[in-house]
């Protein structure tokens, strides 16, 4: 719980200590009148489904793809131009280099584990491999661990549910799996590899193409906040700026993966919009501007 002042209203909160966060979280930027009730979750995304299905919280960092998904399908969320978990991609896609080599190219066909079909990070790098290496997604079989954080959604029927009690490591070690995308690295091994040469140059690369940076969280509002109360709503933007500028995040070596404001944000959104819906992760197409409310647009 953040503290704020005694008659502060308060706002259910999910949200993670990230080190663009944590200033915030430790109470050093002051809430103001408002507080955020933090929901006792240490990893934010196995509460995405309360995010989005049971509608929680007032204030909610979710998945890219999961968001665009439950705004396609009316769901009463509105995002923040505010960036809280954001990376390269490229290094996630990992395989078993003790069976051989395996290149980009070469996945037609192929096995790929992965926790759910639509993860954010799965979503960038079907992407990257349909656009970048000419790998038709539909060409591949989906190996999944798990469901998807929006109940409406459905798995196309290229992916199928890893037997019972496996893991995605056992799966890969042991050629049940040709490659995996992973949301870390997977524990350490000799032989696990990243399947896309060179990852951090090509990932530096394709930022530099595109102008954009394939982000994973940003923060939410329910529709109901930013009606009833758009000065809460502005008033939890700047702390999350506050608290990226605090931790010395606002002017980066390279590519600024925490980008903050629309302007900023369009080009990520943009090309998220374009891969989901290629992906059939999307009930109908949208476009950034919907995303946003006449308050959260202009922050």
């Amino acid at each position: 719980m953040i503290q704020a002042t005694s008659t502060a209203q308060h706002l259910s909160t999910l949200l993670g200590n990230y080190p663009g966060t944590r200033a915030l979280l430790d109470g050093e930027i002051a809430a103001g009148n408002y507080q955020l009730d933090l929901a006792p979750v240490k990893v934010p995304n196995t509460a995405f489904k309360r995010v989005v299905r049971s509608l929680e919280f007032d204030v909610a960092e979710l998945a890219i793809a999961t968001f665009l998904q439950a705004k396609a399908l009316g769901k009463p969320l509105v995002l923040l131009p505010a960036t809280v978990v954001g990376r390269q991609q490229h290094a996630k896609l990992v395989y078993n280099a003790a069976r051989g080599p395996l290149s980009a190219t070469d996945l037609t066909g192929r096995r790929i584990g992965i926790r759910a079909y639509s993860v954010t990070t799965v979503m960038w790098l079907r992407g990257i491999l349909q656009h970048d290496h000419g790998l038709n997604p539909a060409n591949v079989t989906w190996v999944t661990f798990e469901d998807g954080h929006v109940a409406e959604f459905k798995d196309p029927p290229n992916a199928e549910r890893a037997p019972a009690g496996k893991t995605l490591q056992e799966m890969l070690l042991s050629g049940e799996l040709d490659a995996a995308i992973v949301g870390e690295p997977p524990a350490a091994h000799a032989t696990l590899a990243a399947l896309i040469d060179d990852p951090h140059a090509a990932a530096v690369q394709w930022c530099k193409h595109h102008g954009a940076v394939p982000i994973n969280h940003l923060v939410t509002v329910s529709a109901k906040l930013c009606q009833d109360n758009p000065d809460a709503v502005r008033e939890v933007y700047r702390l999350l700026k506050a608290a990226k500028t605090q931790a010395g995040l606002d002017t980066p070596a390279g590519p600024d993966f925490l980008p903050f404001g629309l302007d900023n944000l369009r080009p990520s959104l943009e090309l998220a919009i374009q891969y989901a819906h290629e992906q059939g992760l999307l009930s109908r197409s949208l476009s950034v501007d919907e995303l946003f409310d006449d308050v959260t647009r202009a922050l």
